[in-house]
């Protein structure tokens, strides 16, 4: 049922409120008493309070200890009876069990809302307060709120879920619904995946009206004032400061990728790899350890097995098609992340996600899935409980291999804080003055951390040419994606027949052990990736790559054009020779990347090249 745009359906932990009934409050409230403000400037209390008195807010700040002193220029009372005059709105920065006091005291007094802080929910205060005609708003930052509704937080990709062909004046709280009609308006329901990867995260230029993307060829943007510089290098307040960190054109990737993947926010890389270096960097510790699957990309297998050794970061690989394998590998103190592949590279090989995370949640840890064969069109990690998914955009979702790129997607369900094994987020940061993350931004702590921490002390900035030449790509995914499945399905069941080979691993073919799997997790197709063995072994694989016309010989995936690998002798020749055939690798082996060619064309130069 919903009662005041509260879906009190919901349990405590996934709160739903409309869009329509937050801008409402936002739009109408002129007077906030926040309670349980801090003088402190790096609590959130002061955070909140900073910005919503730059959007032109009065707030009367509260708090008993330091009453009868300002904060931020405001006199501090201790209490609501002192107020000189009756809030709009009471915003608790108090535990749980104490706010139902606060929200009897914001009745009495007249409020019109009640808003309780991340991490606060009282369900008993929250029905007291609506019985009595107040709106209530649990588990929910105003300042977050505001900047996603109103145009701002795009600055961070995060998943704002607004589409428009309108311009939107940026950080300015309008009114588009009156506050007695907004409950009663339908919702809109939930764009599909096509409207997605069209609209999301971008809208006309607010000042010219262009209608497609700019690219903002910036290292640095202009500070309104010395207050305003200091504000966003405290991360008190939204915005761009230096194109390292974030930049206008990478934004509207990253929110369209949260958007494609359910997720709550996105920080781009350059580079896939790169990605999984940032994923990975606030999870991780001196001395911890990662459960991997052996059936990875080459390349991360080298990266996890090698690099990160030089960050004392140790990874253990096991076959994530034994359930029993990972949970003993995973039952381990110094554990931190089960990591796969939703499809694996170059095997199409299908990890039961559903299955590892329940592994991952008995560990208290998080399950990073990589997406990148699959893409957002033909898998959803997140609805079947990764916490972090991971694409390398070079491939599908840019599509044309013109363009590098990584993305870090977080579903913003994890809880950073049920243990100590992540302080990163949990504990006070001190690059930021003592800010915890977790307790300032919530479910947006995780892509905050990667664009404030990951993104300026790694570097691994994706360029803002990339990032448009990747929301190109992306319109046009669906489309492409359809036509890799078609293509490849029919390439493989050719092969599957063919003379010259000895067995195709395709998800897509009956014959495959992963065909179920495939129908759980990938119901629209099995990707356009896949192996297959050639009776000839190494040299047979070598002069196959060699004869062909149409493909292209190259490292890479993903592409419009179909492409064709001997991984034993490129991107798996780093590998030992029982890492290779873990990985689905062995001398036999051809990897294939099936494009958008005429299908007959690229049966026949296959044909011509097995001989």
């Amino acid at each position: 049922m919903t009662k005041n745009g509260l879906n009190m359906g919901k349990t405590d932990s996934d709160l739903f409120y409309s869009d329509n009934y937050l801008k409402t409050i936002l739009s109408n409230v002129k007077t906030i008493a926040l309670v349980g403000a801090s003088s402190n400037w790096n609590r959130p209390s002061f955070f909140a309070m900073k910005y919503l008195l730059a959007k032109g807010y009065k707030v009367f700040p509260i708090n008993p200890g330091v009453a009868g002193e300002k904060i931020l220029g405001e006199l501090v009372y201790s209490n609501l009876n002192e107020l000189p005059v009756t809030v709009d709105m009471v915003d608790i920065f108090r535990k749980p069990v104490d706010a139902g006091g606060v929200t009897d005291e914001a009745i009495e007094h007249g409020a019109k809302v009640v808003w309780m802080q991340l991490g606060i929910i009282n369900q008993e205060a929250a029905h007291r307060a609506e019985a009595a005609g107040l709106r209530v708003v649990m588990d929910r930052c105003p300042k977050i709120e505001f900047s996603r509704l109103f145009g701002e937080l795009s600055w961070h990709g995060f998943n704002s879920k607004t589409i428009t062909s309108k311009r939107r004046p940026v950080g300015k709280a309008t009114a588009p619904i009156s506050s007695e009609v907004s409950d009663t308006i339908p919702k809109m329901p939930p764009a599909g995946f096509e409207t997605r990867a069209i609209h999301s995260g971008a809208a006309p230029d607010p000042t010219t009206g262009a209608r497609s993307t700019p690219i903002f060829q910036t290292t640095a943007y202009v500070f309104d004032d010395a207050d305003h510089a200091a504000s966003l290098f405290n991360l008190q307040t939204f915005g761009n400061i230096y194109s390292r960190l974030s930049n206008p054109t990478t934004s509207v990737l990253e929110e369209r990728i949260a958007a494609l993947e359910n997720g709550r926010g996105t920080t781009c890389t350059a580079s896939g790899h790169s990605a999984q270096l940032l994923a990975l960097l606030p999870i991780m510790g001196p001395g911890k350890r990662i459960i991997a699957s052996n059936k990875l990309y080459g390349g991360s297998i080298t990266q996890f097995s090698k690099t990160f050794k030089k960050f004392d970061w140790n990874c253990t690989f096991v076959d994530m098609d034994s359930i029993d394998e990972v949970r003993a590998a995973a039952d381990g103190q110094d554990v931190r992340a089960i990591f796969a592949e939703s499809l694996a590279n170059p095997g199409g090989v299908i990890t039961d996600i559903s299955a590892i995370k329940e592994i991952a949640n008995k560990a208290g840890i998080p399950l990073v899935i990589d997406n990148t064969m699959a893409t957002p069109f033909l898998c959803q990690p997140i609805e079947h409980g990764a916490d972090i998914v991971i694409h390398s955009t070079t491939k599908f979702l840019s599509g044309h291999g013109n363009a590098m790129g990584g993305a870090i997607v977080d579903a913003g369900t994890f809880d950073w804080a049920q243990n100590k094994n992540f302080p990163s987020l949990s504990e006070p940061e001190d690059a930021y003055h003592g800010i915890n993350f977790y307790e300032s931004f919530g479910d947006l702590a995780y892509t905050t951390y990667g664009h404030a921490v990951g993104l300026r002390d790694l570097g691994p900035t994706m360029a803002p040419m990339n990032a448009y030449l990747t929301i190109m790509g992306i319109e046009t995914l669906a489309l492409r994606m359809e036509r890799h499945v078609q293509n490849a399905t029919n390439v493989a069941k050719f092969l599957e027949t063919h003379s010259q080979v000895s067995w195709v691993s395709y998800a897509g073919l009956q014959s495959s052990k992963y065909h179920n799997l495939a129908k759980k997790y990938l119901p629209k197709g099995a990707g356009s990736v896949f192996t297959f063995g050639l009776k000839g072994g190494y040299e047979a694989g070598v002069k196959c790559v060699e004869r062909c016309e149409l493909f292209s010989h190259l490292a890479n995936i993903g592409d419009t054009r179909s492409l064709i690998l001997h991984p034993a002798s490129t991107t798996h020749r780093q590998l030992t020779d029982e890492q290779r055939i873990a990985a689905g690798a062995g001398d036999d082996v051809i990897r294939i990347s099936i494009g958008l060619e005429t299908e007959t064309d690229i049966i026949a130069d296959l044909d011509q090249a097995l001989v």
